[in-house]
């Protein structure tokens, strides 16, 4: 296992810890662990029997099942592939794409977008969006999470009938740019879903424990080109005798095959009208019909030249009727396909690694089995050959399953998993100045502790405000919540010492303590959906970018922070430290080493 070590620039305080992140999974779980890949349009479950790996089909024998929930007038719910063929007659009670609302506030400029596109009523509750739809004769509200829990406890329900016996342990998976919001949600679902989720890790690190990456000698690099429905992640993962290390994260959280579909549907819906003068998009069913069409003539293409797309009687009593080609495809798609390359390079970028140093390829997803895509990708990455061998559509589930099994097992497997924070994390000091405590790109589950002390005499509480971001001043980052530490005893400013630790757990959650070192007072807050107001995945890189292209300017206020608190010095032995509050009565705080 690694070990890094660093030394933290405070007052006496040098520190070196494991990184906790690579926690070995080695737990005593006598009962079957599935693992699920809750997908944006698929959900996707499977489970590890006699040393071979099983995708659970449904009673139909479908291995994979569309992410759908429906609501009948009869007040009956549906799950899945039931659910999917009412959306052309019944799309207002017509759940989907339900992930892309999980986790998100109201106001999420994402959120906004989508629900302009959704034929069901998104209504604005507790700043967050919910779900209306007609149940029977009466309108029901539902929560993102009790619809995701629909289609997990579908799941659930269908491992239990395949196994014959009770299942509640589950290993859930999210793509890698879920913030902590989105994760905790996630789990929440598995909660009412009646599952203990063991563990949520991302798609792209299931992804490589399908292909059995961790048992490869040496040091491995592997990009894994995650093309799914609603979203793109493209993820770096070192592996290292069993270590999994996410070392770099990108992508786009609004590109996917709905993406490639959507050009498509605007592009017959055009050819249509050109025809016969009528407007597909006025009637909500026709439109649903184009989409089911249109996602089977992209399905087609992956094998062969072109294909029809044929509805009978789509409006108005006229059938339609297209040829699409692979070629119109790629012409009507291209910047998208290409768009993901960018993104692969600035992986490769944030990693410090040359496309050279790839060894291994893992494709993900319903559109990375289109062949274009797959061409752009192998000549990308100077001709090298993705894996193959398991279905793009059920690797995510294959890997969630193996991980479930190592969870299970009493002893012998070593695997660890190390994920990785998209942003820092710290908290509020003097001035508006960012103090981090975890640095972007720590490995998670991570635990780090900083100390602190207080900038007034006799100060008996402050405010620990936690922040996450890369900017110098907080003004600039992402405010997550606060909590109050109270009780400090009595004394000199300067004297008393706080420890300030900041936690990301397996699932990349957040907890924060402050803790009086004199007195033994602490306090705490879990940084969860429903309290940090969180942006959406897409920001994170332009927070990234904001960081070094505002890097001089951070600079200058950092330094005219420094010349403040020289200006106001009464004392000779060290620097002083004026009290300077963001908000009326609240006390501060500031790192020892600047006193």
């Amino acid at each position: 296992m690694r070990i890094i070590c660093t030394h933290v620039a405070l007052l006496l305080l040098t520190t070196c810890w494991h990184v906790q992140a690579c926690i070995t999974a080695r737990n005593e779980i006598q009962e079957p662990v599935i693992g699920i890949d809750l997908g944006t349009a698929f959900t996707c479950v499977g489970v590890v029997r006699n040393d071979q790996v099983e995708i659970i089909p449904d009673q139909q024998g479908n291995w994979i099942t569309p992410s759908y929930v429906a609501f009948t007038p009869d007040g009956e719910t549906l799950i899945g592939h039931a659910a999917k063929n009412q959306m052309t007659t019944n799309p207002e009670n017509t759940i989907f794409d339900v992930k892309r609302l999980i986790g998100r506030t109201w106001d999420d400029p994402s959120v906004q977008r989508d629900i302009k596109r959704f034929p069901f009523k998104v209504i604005h509750k507790e700043n967050k969006p919910y779900i209306e739809v007609r149940v029977g004769s009466e309108d029901k509200v539902f929560a993102p999470e009790e619809i995701s829990a629909m289609l997990l406890s579908k799941m659930k329900e269908m491992a239990e009938t395949y196994l014959g016996e009770n299942v509640t342990n589950a290993v859930v998976t999210v793509p890698a740019y879920f913030n902590d919001a989105q994760r905790t949600a996630t789990k929440d679902a598995g909660t009412i879903a009646g599952l203990n989720v063991l563990r949520i890790i991302n798609e792209p690190t299931a992804a490589a424990f399908a292909y059995g990456l961790d048992k490869l000698d040496g040091e491995t690099n592997v990009l894994v080109f995650d093309l799914g429905v609603g979203t793109f992640d493209v993820s770096i993962i070192t592996i290292d005798h069993g270590v999994f290390e996410v070392v770099a994260t990108n992508g786009d959280t609004h590109l996917g095959s709905q993406d490639i579909d959507q050009r498509l549907i605007e592009y017959f819906i055009k050819q249509y009208k050109t025809r016969t003068g009528q407007d597909l998009l006025k009637n909500s069913g026709a439109t649903q019909k184009l989409r089911r069409e249109v996602e089977k003539a992209k399905r087609a293409l992956s094998s062969q030249h072109q294909t029809r797309v044929e509805i009978e009687s789509i409006m108005g009593g006229h059938d339609f009727s297209e040829v699409l080609t692979r070629a119109k495809l790629e012409e009507l798609n291209m910047d998208l396909f290409k768009s993901t390359l960018n993104y692969m390079q600035s992986a490769l970028d944030e990693a410090y690694l040359n496309r050279t140093d790839i060894h291994e390829i893992v494709m993900v997803g319903e559109s990375s089995e289109i062949p274009k895509i797959q061409q752009l990708v192998k000549e990308f990455l100077d001709g090298k050959e993705p894996n193959r061998g398991i279905n793009p559509e059920e690797v995510v589930a294959y890997g969630a399953a193996v991980h479930g099994r190592v969870m299970a097992e009493d002893g012998d497997n070593d695997i660890i998993l190390c994920d990785s924070s998209p942003l820092s994390l710290g908290i509020e000091t003097i001035g508006g100045v960012m103090a981090k405590v975890i640095g972007r790109n720590s490995f998670i589950p991570t635990r780090r502790t900083e100390q602190f002390t207080t900038t007034e005499h006799d100060q008996d509480e402050v405010t620990i405000r936690v922040y996450e971001g890369e900017r110098a001043m907080t003004k600039n980052n992402l405010f997550l919540g606060q909590f109050d530490l109270t009780g400090i005893q009595p004394a000199s400013r300067g004297v008393p010492l706080i420890n300030v630790t900041i936690e990301i757990d397996v699932n990349g959650i957040v907890y924060v303590t402050a803790e009086e070192i004199g007195t033994g007072n602490k306090n705490n807050i879990i940084i969860k959906y429903d309290v940090a107001e969180r942006p959406s995945p897409e920001y994170l890189e332009k927070m990234i970018q904001d960081a070094e292209e505002f890097a001089d300017e951070d600079k200058e206020m950092m330094e005219k922070a420094e010349a403040d608190l020289r200006a106001g010095d009464k004392w000779t032995s060290r620097k002083a430290v004026r009290r300077k509050p963001i908000l009326p009565g609240d006390p501060e705080i500031v790192s020892r080493d600047e006193l």
